[in-house]
């Protein structure tokens, strides 16, 4: 199976180099990021440890594909077997440009390789007996001019299943069916070379369709607001906070609060 995805990955670098002899370019962003938290999809990873998450995140050409890369570990010993990459496979475009019901999408696809062990059961908190990496497929859809004032709604759907069969963490399988709303308010500049800055607001909220082997349920919502600082020479500073309003507690037993900060270089 991995040997699919690297050539997957290959095919579709292959592929995009057809589209640079058009105008399109090669673009991107190497991000690092730093969690005080690894919360997934509601569940708490790593404990209370904090995690490091750098990542690769390429614009094909303007094709509206993308592939990202990200290495997920704790800054703690004892979750090495949870030390994740993933790869994600995307494409994203818009429909009806100019009109209230403008709908922007992306669909993808995304393989979690856990290269030291078996993964962590995330409800049990107990790693299963065999090796086993998962995989989804999403689909998210956005509608930037449907609401006043500038408020941002979204779904986003995700089908997960094990990447063998046979595996133990076949439990995992299941879907994920997320709402948003986020909103970018202006306030006044926060550094004096800087006459306004943005915060970006969001609240997603979460029914889990036996994604981690618990019942189906709304599990839990999440609110965030981040914002962006232009360290110069093509380099962000986005420090950010969130908090997660826990519901179901197979998912998790605990309300989290945690926060991030990442410094990212666009080319």
């Amino acid at each position: 199976m991995k040997k699919l995805i690297l050539l997957t990955a290959v095919i579709l670098l292959s592929a995009t180099t057809f589209v640079q002899a058009q105008d399109g370019e090669l673009s991107g962003t190497v991000d690092l990021t730093y969690l005080t938290q690894y919360i997934w999809r509601g569940f708490e990873m790593y404990g209370n440890q904090s995690a490091i998450q750098p990542s690769l995140d390429l614009d094909l050409y303007g094709t509206g594909l993308g592939m990202k890369v990200l290495w997920s570990r704790a800054n703690s010993s004892g979750y090495e077997i949870d030390e994740e990459l993933d790869l994600t496979l995307s494409y994203s475009n818009s429909l009806y440009e100019y009109e209230t019901y403008a709908t922007n999408y992306t669909v993808g696809w995304m393989y979690y390789y856990f290269p030291d062990g078996p993964p962590m059961n995330p409800l049990t908190g107990k790693s299963y007996d065999e090796s086993s990496d998962w995989q989804e497929m999403f689909a998210t859809l956005s509608w930037p001019e449907m609401c006043p004032e500038g408020v941002v709604p979204s779904y986003t759907v995700i089908k997960m299943w094990a990447s063998e069969g046979g595996s133990p963490a076949r439990a995992i399988s299941g879907w994920l069916h997320v709402l948003g709303l986020s909103y970018d308010m202006p306030i006044e500049g926060l550094l004096p070379d800087t006459p306004e800055q943005i915060l970006h607001l969001s609240v997603a909220t979460v029914y889990n369709d036996e994604v981690g082997g618990v019942d189906s349920d709304w599990s839990h919502a999440v609110f965030g607001v981040s914002t962006d600082f232009d360290l110069g020479n093509d380099c962000t500073l986005r420090p950010g906070v969130y908090y997660q309003s826990s519901w179901e507690r197979d998912v998790n037993g605990s309300d989290e609060f945690w926060a991030s900060v990442g410094v990212s270089y666009a080319f």
